[in-house]
């Protein structure tokens, strides 16, 4: 009989293109990846560990404890199959039950259904053993399932995170088209950049990517901004592991760093808004901030990076008013921030061309459903120049 404290598959869920991040992340723990996919890797491990991973992961979504997988090719199959496992093993009469699903199956045209019947077979099993039904909830605050059920197989997890851990927890206060956590962490991942260098946010917006610098840099977990997780509502939860991991996580924090770490933008709001994102995730003592363009972005001596994420100009007549800002940008990083490594993310290509300067590197990303690529230009100092391109001959 499986129950909780069996090693199984586990799948965490990551942003579109993240996965190399996150695999980076998941063999810095010490995990050894089974299979990766452009939405996430499968790893092989216990319930603790799925407690540890909701913790410490920056690039991730939602970590996924297996139970089953099982034939159905139509609903009686699935239902059969979800009866069949030991429900009374996993889940306890005293918290609420939320059901989630991905389906991709000829007989069902919406998930709705598949919640339902998910829960059907839960409650069936349990009334089959004298017990009473759950109480079901679409809140996802306690005991949450997941099902991935496409074409003539479902498999069934518990979903450990519940909410899902790309939000960090500090962002109470948005601004415009922020980038999600976990994919700004993955960006950050993605630059040369090493903690105890600079690194310098012009356009900073809601202060996201300055903060996850921060937290970087202190190797400060996100799990201690959180106090509930799905994990906690389900039986067999080992309280005492989950006190020994925040009070870890807790020591390992560092309380200052050796970089320089800016953020600026010209708007009042934004950097009201990042300041206070800022205090809530306990980083705002670590990071500059300067109301003013970006060009005018203090650049201090030394190794670092100099990320921005600029607007796409996705909208009808926005691109032609952008033109200007991504020349802007380019003469920052040719007049400015030479010795240092300048990253432009952008949903934009035409507009990068713009900029004139050739990128070393053009990193795929996906943020939301834009296709973007994080721009990496090594910006040299001293007798090597600049390399410049006509804008016409970048691809």
């Amino acid at each position: 009989m499986h129950s909780i404290h069996d090693n199984t598959e586990i799948f965490i869920t990551c942003p579109n293109r993240c996965q190399i991040y996150l695999q980076k992340e998941l063999e810095d723990l010490g995990y050894e990846p089974l299979d990766s996919s452009r939405s996430g890797i499968t790893i092989k491990g216990s319930w603790n560990d799925c407690i540890r991973l909701n913790f410490h992961l920056r690039t991730a979504g939602k970590v996924l404890y297996k139970v089953s997988t099982f034939r159905a090719v139509n609903k009686d199959e699935f239902y059969a199959g979800s009866k069949a496992i030991a429900w009374e093993e996993f889940l306890d009469i005293d918290k609420e039950i939320t059901v989630q699903s991905v389906t991709n199956n000829e007989e069902i045209d919406n998930t709705m259904f598949t919640n339902l019947l998910t829960k059907d077979a839960i409650n069936d099993r349990f009334r089959s053993k004298g017990m009473e039904r759950l109480i079901s909830s679409k809140e996802g605050k306690e005991a949450v399932v997941f099902v991935f059920w496409s074409s003539g197989e479902a498999s069934i997890y518990l979903d450990t995170s519940g909410e899902t851990i790309a939000k960090h927890g500090y962002r109470k206060i948005s601004f415009v088209a922020p980038l999600s956590e976990a994919l700004a962490a993955s960006i950050i991942y993605s630059t040369q950049w090493k903690h105890d260098q600079h690194f310098i946010n012009p356009m900073c917006g809601a202060g996201t990517l300055a903060i996850e610098a921060a937290l970087m840099a202190t190797n400060r977990a996100n799990g201690l901004m959180r106090s509930n997780y799905s994990f906690m509502h389900f039986k067999g939860y080992d309280e005492k592991f989950y006190a020994q991991v925040r009070e870890e996580a807790k020591r390992n924090a560092l309380r200052s760093i050796k970089g320089k770490i800016i953020a600026t933008d010209f708007s009042n709001e934004a950097i009201y808004n990042a300041k206070r994102n800022a205090q809530t995730a306990g980083v705002d003592h670590l990071i500059e901030f300067e109301l003013c363009n970006f060009e005018d972005t203090p650049i201090p001596e030394g190794q670092g990076v100099v990320v921005l994420n600029p607007p796409y100009g996705l909208r009808v007549g926005e691109e032609t008013e952008l033109i200007a800002l991504y020349k802007g940008i380019g003469d920052f990083f040719k007049q400015k921030c030479k010795g240092k490594y300048g990253y432009i993310f952008t949903g934009n290509m035409d507009l990068a061309k713009k900029i004139g300067l050739k990128a070393k590197r053009r990193i795929e990303f996906l943020n939301a459903t834009i296709e973007c690529r994080n721009l990496e230009y090594e910006l040299y100092d001293g007798t090597r120049a600049v390399e410049k391109v006509k804008p016409e001959l970048e691809s």
